[in-house]
Order: structure tokens, then C-alpha cells, then sequence
């Protein structure tokens, strides 16, 4: 058997500073910590952690519930909602955060 090559830890090591990574975590025990194990290892911008626990979400629903942890360590909590409205959430904050990326990088180029 041959073990994958973790393709989000390889981009992690490689990214610029006009690039974002965001990460995936299914957990089932100790999700927070495992979350930010995986934010921290990865290098990731952002993680969603997907809980397990959380009844009607994840895999035979049509609904979901996730948080979002950024690389400072803020948790964003979103209600139940249907996967589309669960995937423009995750849209919309990698959007925010590579929008702050890039003004703080204008921001040192004018200085």
C-alpha cells in the first residue's frame, strides 16, 4: 500500500502571501483541538470542521453545520442550513480573508 501525499500539507509548505489555503476536518472526538492540529500542521488560513455529533448534518442529509477556524484562532459557529447555503458561507469568508490578505499586502507595497 502506498500512503497519498497530503496535498493540502504540500501547498502549505509553498503558498505566497497572495494565496489561501482552507482545510477540511470531519471529526468525531475532540473536534476543536483536532481542527487547529490540522489549521497549525497544514499551514491553512482557514479550516471547516464538520462535526460527526451534530444530528441531521453531514452525510445523508441535505443539511449541514459547520465552524469556521481562521489561522488566529477565531471560530465562526453556523446554524443547521442546506449545503448550498453552507457552501456560500465558506465562500464567502475564504473571500474575506483573501480580500484582507491582499489590501495588507497593498498596504506594505505603498508604503
Amino acid at each position: 500500500m502506498v500512503k497519498n501525499v497530503d496535498i493540502a500539507y504540500e501547498f502549505g509548505k509553498v503558498k505566497t502571501h497572495k494565496q489561501i489555503s482552507v482545510g477540511f476536518a470531519l471529526e468525531t472526538n475532540d473536534e476543536l483541538q483536532n481542527a487547529i492540529g490540522k489549521l497549525n500542521k497544514k499551514k491553512l488560513d482557514m479550516v471547516v470542521l464538520n462535526s460527526m455529533n451534530d444530528a441531521n448534518a453531514t452525510f445523508g442529509y441535505d443539511t449541514n453545520k459547520i465552524s469556521i477556524i481562521k489561522n488566529n484562532l477565531m471560530k465562526k459557529e453556523f446554524p443547521l442550513k442546506n449545503k448550498t447555503e453552507v457552501a456560500f458561507d465558506i465562500v464567502n469568508e475564504a473571500s474575506s480573508l483573501l480580500f484582507t490578505k491582499e489590501n495588507f499586502w497593498e498596504t506594505i507595497k505603498v508604503a
